[in-house]
């Protein structure tokens, strides 16, 4: 027996040691792993989302944006009214929300949760691929949202939706991530969106979509929710913050934006020449399909069916990623396309073009 607890005890005391060296290390497991009920007895903490929400609720604003009808008086109402959220991003006073919030208003309301509404109103710019606009309002000690550049949302995640759905006051939805770089619901490559199943009615359209720590991950939008005459459940979309945060600097920047276009569509393949529908499929490339007969890749030699592997020397492994860096690229830029056509392995250079942003 005494042989057999000296073999037992040591690890156990080794172990003890440790989780006494983390919770004496990580003060958060102190306070929180055990709390005194209202009968003096100590119980477990319960799950709550109230810290992440307190950080990022204050900076989600409600948007009323109002277009005066130019019909007879006798045949009209006074105003056409949309309700929207809005997103602070910075503390100018830089506001993301959703395009079709503020499409042809002749007036912008923002109203704070802390109760300050503003009437003047800038609309900074606009793009319609990814449904975002950026306003600008003039003000002192602003909340800012709370970001977290290094953060990736994953499939699983745990994500929180704030805004004004049906104009009741700022309320908040809670989800999972369901999937990621969905581009189906789009008409573009250029957009890719966020899937999630916490709840997004109209007045959500601009609002946050954050994680548990109340950090960004996208912009809300129940425009697509509302492309489809059905009813949808569980299952609602958002622009990922790293877009939006592009999108945001090119809008400030230029009051636009400008992206590079080559002229096609790539669908991802694996190194059989096979198209990828399994995200475990390691990608070498992409298939070009719907060759713009005119654009710049048809013009440098390109053709249907071609296998992109890499463009300015990197190779292609995530295909949002390379059509990205596409549209990242300055028009009148070269790029070189290394592709494969059946066997053969060519080099072309591709002078990028611009865009074409269609307007609504």
């Amino acid at each position: 027996m005494f042989k057999l607890l000296k073999l037992i005890l040591p690890p156990v005391f080794v172990g003890l040691g440790l989780a006494l060296i983390i919770i004496w290390f990580t003060p958060e497991l102190r306070q929180n792993a055990l709390r005194l009920d209202l009968n003096g007895h100590y119980t477990a903490q319960h799950m709550s989302f109230a810290s992440g929400v307190n950080r990022a609720a204050p900076a989600v604003v409600s948007i009323f944006s109002e277009s005066f009808s130019n019909q007879p008086r006798f045949k009209r109402q006074n105003t056409v009214q949309e309700l929207g959220s809005g997103v602070i991003m910075s503390r100018e006073g830089y506001i993301l929300t959703n395009y079709h919030v503020v499409n042809n208003a002749d007036q912008i309301i923002v109203l704070l949760p802390d109760g300050r509404l503003f009437n003047e109103v800038q609309l900074v710019g606009y793009d319609t691929i990814t449904d975002l606009a950026l306003l600008k309002i003039k003000a002192e000690h602003l909340p800012v949202i709370p970001v977290d550049d290094a953060f990736t949302p994953q499939v699983g995640d745990v994500v929180l939706a704030i805004g004004n759905p049906l104009n009741l006051g700022q309320t908040i939805t809670q989800g999972i991530i369901s999937a990621t770089g969905k581009q189906t619901l789009t008409d573009s490559q250029y957009n890719s969106l966020l899937q999630m199943d916490a709840a997004v009615n109209m007045g959500n359209s601009g609002g946050a979509l954050v994680n548990s720590n109340g950090d960004l991950v996208g912009i809300t939008s129940a425009q697509f929710r509302a492309r489809y005459n059905i009813d949808i459940q569980g299952i609602s979309f958002a622009v990922p913050y790293s877009l939006a945060k592009d999108v945001m600097a090119k809008l400030i920047k230029d009051g636009r934006v400008i992206r590079g276009y080559l002229g096609f569509r790539g669908t991802p393949v694996d190194n059989t020449g096979q198209e990828v529908t399994n995200v475990y499929t390691t990608i070498v490339g992409l298939r070009i399909s719907d060759l713009d007969p005119l654009g710049p890749a048809w013009q440098a030699g390109m053709k249907e069916n071609d296998i992109v592997t890499k463009v300015a020397g990197e190779p292609v492994k995530n295909p949002q990623q390379t059509l990205r860096k596409i549209g990242n690229t300055a028009p009148g830029t070269q790029l070189e396309f290394e592709v494969y056509r059946g066997n053969r392995h060519l080099t072309f250079m591709v002078e990028v073009a611009e865009l074409e942003t269609p307007i609504y």
